[in-house]
């Protein structure tokens, strides 16, 4: 008669993380756009309302402590590969028609549970190359409806001569929205990922569902429009929360519910500089395109009736580079050691079988740039953080490692180093570490990014692909690197130029101008490049190393006048110095070396391409800048 009992013990004694194969659990990854910290209810947000995701956070957990990453192409890598993006070289922001993407020898989350049985479907926005080779139908999705990148990405459409964005199935694009169309975009999604969910009821099934909203520009539905008490979006907010609420109520309806994890989070912080439609991340300090807590820390819940306990909060440090080998192990399958992943399987957190982070510790890269770590606690700031994508760098952050206690001040205002030693050599070892590895120029861990020839717009448009910029006709093209026959106005093609990739280089050139802003030399775009212009009269030393705010500059102390000699170097140890007229140099300390050779064209007295540096005009150069050299080892 003890056998019954014995039989019911043993069966609830099976780790829920480990189901048998015929119970393997339906995945569904819901990924908002921007989405800042305190922008739904259960975070916090009062002006727009989340009735869904608060009855989510009611029957399942609030993970507080869930971090992503700065800019969205990385933040998606991390989700897809369980690694931070510096790892899998995805540095920064893919644009239309972009080169590279993620390599497609990289393995998915959606590879891995494909080969576990589950059909797999991605909805919304990719954003990690537009290019046939990096489309998400390669990379183990079976089936893919959405904007291939940010919903502000247009371009001319060459036949309707409208600013549009592509609207893809498969391989294939569908139609060009124009932003009237976007309103019913995240109606459209809804009704995808419907169709998805009940079409797969019979069998275990990954739906991925990264949406478009609350990306600007802000195009609420005509159904939310003008509902909440946020404006256009909180409205936006809103029919996220309505969307969320349509797929769970599916899952309930299919009975499905019981056999299905739900995570919901966000890619980044949010744009602060967008004002009214850039959303919250209060109390948290920064925003998007920053490591501040703000741009990186993400409002996140996951849901498992019958698994996770409801009502449930998780403090521990985890992220979406858990992602992967959390659902991996839960569909039955391994994740092999290598090549190596950073992201480890939380489903411990999940189903409350400890309170303790199952990572050393969590690394905040901008770009290559190891800018912070955090272990428990506490967090150290390694380098210069700007506030948020389009702020400038914050000035409590311009000197020396900056330790914050995340329990006792979420906020990162009192700089506790002086007070910790200990705690801060710890950390850096850790950083130093990690930095060795897939950091800076020189990393020994770092996997290559996909690459093709000969990028292509996926649509006809009147509008090169960033990567085959066309050269302004009153351009002069010079055929080698005589620097010293350059004027204001002429251009050089990246072979022709100084060439500077892991190289420490010194330019020299003396200038007359009357202009107070303008620029000098420029070399680069959004991702790597350097530059020397004028700022209000100073001279500033621009070094890019990613997108965003991944810069380095340093700026003369005065105003220059009258004829004037610079010299302005990146050295082998990190280092920008800059010199004025042989007065005392001006310096500042570099993540490294530009790691690979800018391509877009070398410029003198102007920036042909995206800025390489935050420029206050683009104004046509009125001057000399003669005796120009570039000398490299």
């Amino acid at each position: 008669m003890r056998i019954l009992p014995a039989l019911l013990l043993l069966a609830f004694a099976v780790p829920p993380s480990l189901p048998a194969a015929d119970q393997r659990p339906n995945i569904v990854v819901l990924f908002v756009d921007d989405l800042g910290y305190a922008d739904i209810g259960p975070f916090g947000a009062t002006k727009q309302k989340t009735p869904n995701l608060d009855r989510m956070a009611r029957e399942g957990m609030k993970l507080t402590s869930f971090y992503a990453a700065p800019v969205c192409s990385v933040s998606r890598a991390q989700l897809m590969t369980g690694c931070y993006g510096a790892r899998v070289s995805v540095p920064g922001v893919y644009g239309p028609g972009n080169k590279n993407g993620l390599h497609p020898q990289e393995r998915t989350i959606a590879e891995y549970l494909k080969d576990q049985g589950y059909a797999t479907q991605i909805i919304g926005k990719w954003h990690l190359g537009d290019q046939p080779e990096f489309l998400p139908t390669k990379q183990g999705f079976d089936h893919y409806l959405g904007i291939p990148y940010s919903n502000d990405m247009q371009k001319i459409a060459k036949e309707s001569g409208k600013q549009v964005v592509p609207l893809v199935r498969d391989d294939k694009v569908l139609e060009l929205l124009t932003e009237e169309d976007q309103s019913r975009i995240e109606e459209r999604y809804t009704e995808e990922a419907l169709s998805f969910i009940r079409a797969n009821k019979e069998k275990p099934f990954f739906l991925y569902f990264p949406h478009t909203a609350v990306h600007t520009p802000i195009h609420p539905g005509k159904a939310f429009a003008g509902k909440s008490q946020n404006g256009r979006f909180g409205d936006w907010v809103e029919e996220v929360d309505w969307s969320v609420g349509r797929v769970l109520d599916t899952l309930r309806e299919l009975k499905l519910d019981q056999n299905t994890l739900v995570v919901f989070t966000s890619d980044n912080g949010p744009w602060l500089v967008k004002g009214a439609d850039g959303g919250s991340a209060l109390p948290l300090r920064g925003g998007k395109g920053s490591t501040w807590e703000g741009g990186m820390r993400e409002p996140s819940l996951a849901w498992w009736p019958g698994k996770i306990v409801p009502g449930t909060v998780c403090d521990a440090v985890a992220g979406t580079i858990d992602l992967l080998p959390t659902c991996v192990k839960l569909a039955g399958g391994t994740v092999p050691s290598e090549p190596t992943i950073d992201g480890r399987d939380i489903s411990p957190l999940l189903f409350g079988k400890t309170k303790e982070s199952q990572r050393e510790a969590h690394y905040y890269f901008s770009s290559y740039n190891l800018q912070a770590v955090r272990q428990g606690p506490w967090k150290l700031a390694l380098t210069p953080q700007s506030e948020s994508l389009g702020k400038g760098v914050a000035t409590d952050t311009k000197s020396g490692p900056r330790l914050y206690n995340l329990d006792d001040e979420i906020g990162e205002q009192t700089n506790l180093a002086d007070k910790h030693p200990d705690i801060v050599a710890k950390l850096q070892a850790l950083a130093a570490k990690m930095s060795t590895e897939i950091g800076g120029s020189t990393p020994t861990s770092r996997r290559p990014p996909g690459e093709v020839e000969n990028p292509q717009l996926l649509y006809p448009s009147n509008e090169a692909p960033r990567d085959k910029k066309k050269t302004a006709p009153k351009e002069r093209h010079l055929p080698s690197a005589d620097l010293s026959t350059l004027k204001p106005g002429d251009t050089l093609t990246s072979d022709a130029a100084p060439q500077i990739a892991n190289r420490s280089f010194t330019i020299t050139c003396t200038v007359e101008t009357t202009q107070p802003d303008a620029v000098l030399i420029a070399h680069g775009g959004a991702s790597a490049g350097y530059a020397l212009h004028l700022r209000s009269g100073h001279v500033v030393f621009t070094i890019r190393y990613g997108g965003g705010e991944s810069f380095t500059e340093v700026q003369s102390p005065a105003p220059i006048t009258g004829s004037t000699r610079i010299v302005a170097s990146l050295s082998q140890d990190r280092t920008l110095t800059l010199t004025i007229n042989d007065q005392p140099a001006t310096t500042a300390k570099a993540p490294g070396l530009i790691s690979r050779q800018p391509q877009e064209d070398f410029c003198i007295g102007h920036d042909n391409a995206r800025p390489v540096a935050t420029y206050k005009s683009k104004a046509k150069f009125e001057g000399t800048i003669t005796g120009l050299k570039i000398a490299t080892p």
